[in-house]
């Protein structure tokens, strides 16, 4: 059941905008990579400042469904928030270190790990405190 944004939490409204972003990355992605080179560290084709391959757009795309099933319900939508933030932390950690050539992030100064720091924090804040905070005169269920 589709519930209205006023009756969503920060949680799935964070799960729910970011998984559309996500999947709209990735599948524009695919227009720049098309779908040979899957794992290719050449780094010649990029989306805006950001190289990308297929295998990348691929993880965008299925990062970005997993947001948006879980945005659906608050505890699932925090769940995957926490999830989402633990893997981008340690693959914005493995970036920084140079381990990730094969999804086309190629040195330790590529935007694509700064961008991934910056989800792991986002996502650790709706997935924790911000969760359930609400702008004064409204709940969660609603206008209080």
């Amino acid at each position: 059941m589709v519930t209205s944004s006023l009756n969503k939490t920060p949680a799935q409204i964070f799960a729910l905008v970011f998984g559309v972003i996500y999947v709209a990355i990735g599948l524009i992605g695919f227009g720049v990579t098309g779908f040979d080179g899957w794992v290719s560290s050449a780094t010649a084709e990029k989306f805006l400042i950001f190289p990308v391959n297929p295998l990348h757009n691929f993880v965008h795309i299925g990062v970005g469904l997993l947001w948006m099933v879980a945005a659906n319900r608050h505890e699932s939508a925090r769940r995957v928030n926490v999830l989402i933030a633990i893997v981008y932390a340690v693959t914005a950690a493995a970036g920084f270190g140079g381990l990730l050539d094969f999804l086309a992030i190629p040195s330790a100064g590529s935007a694509d790990n700064w961008l991934h720091l910056g989800t792991s924090m986002l996502s650790v804040y709706f997935g924790t405190v911000g969760a359930m905070l609400m702008p004064r005169g409204r709940t969660m269920y609603g206008p209080g």
